[in-house]
């Protein structure tokens, strides 16, 4: 179906909480599975685990850990799906993942005393997207979206300066990102998001699986 050692891409969906990333992420999976192709959404993190649990509980405010171990947990929670993710690439099903190492370097690194590059290190040699969609978003209109607040991280100083750092992080020119205006229409937002994952897909088939930050 994919040619040649076809394979699946890896296209990942980020930004700010309730930019409409998870909306997003099961329409174009949806989509892509009614044009006749294979598709799977992942989300980060994967809360079914037994560190997903845990990370789902310091999210919920029922639990409290040190940020450096919340960080390194939400880094083997991604870790722990490797195998089960490159063997669905491999077999040529995209993935549609809904937050990735990128959300987990922003929100880290924007608390006191942690460097971007610290917050790297730990998902160094994860398995490469072809393709990062960030959704942009004002903080003043995430706030209007329902369910804001709702979580640890959902608040307008801190959302800010996870804004800064994804900035940053779109800098790294070895990375497909491409920045999207979140504050369109749903369809409008869907059909931008397809055509360019249509796009990626078709130049994943015949390359690698590539390693993020190496």
């Amino acid at each position: 179906m994919a040619g040649v050692c076809g394979r699946g891409a890896l296209i990942v969906l980020e930004g700010v909480d309730r930019a409409g990333k998870s909306t997003q992420c099961r329409r174009l999976v949806e989509a892509l599975v009614s044009a006749g192709g294979s598709a799977e959404l992942v989300r980060f993190p994967e809360r079914t685990t037994e560190i997903g649990r845990l990370i789902s509980s310091y999210l919920e405010k029922k639990s409290d850990l040190d940020d450096h171990t919340v960080h390194l947990l939400f880094s083997a929670n991604r870790w722990e799906q490797v195998a089960w993710m490159k063997q669905k690439l491999h077999s040529g099903i995209t993935l549609v993942v809904d937050r990735y190492a990128f959300s987990g370097v922003a929100f880290t690194s924007a608390k006191e005393n942690f460097s971007l590059d610290w917050c790297k290190q730990p998902d160094v040699g994860l398995p490469k997207p072809d393709l990062i969609l960030f959704l942009e978003l004002s903080t003043a209109e995430a706030e209007q979206r329902g369910g804001f607040g709702a979580e640890r991280y959902e608040t307008t100083a801190f959302q800010k300066k996870v804004l800064q750092r994804f900035q940053e992080l779109r800098n790294d020119k070895s990375l497909n990102w491409k920045v999207i205006d979140a504050s369109k229409t749903i369809e409008d937002l869907h059909g931008e998001i397809r055509s360019l994952a249509e796009e990626a897909m078709k130049e994943a088939q015949h390359r690698p699986i590539g390693e993020l930050w190496k």
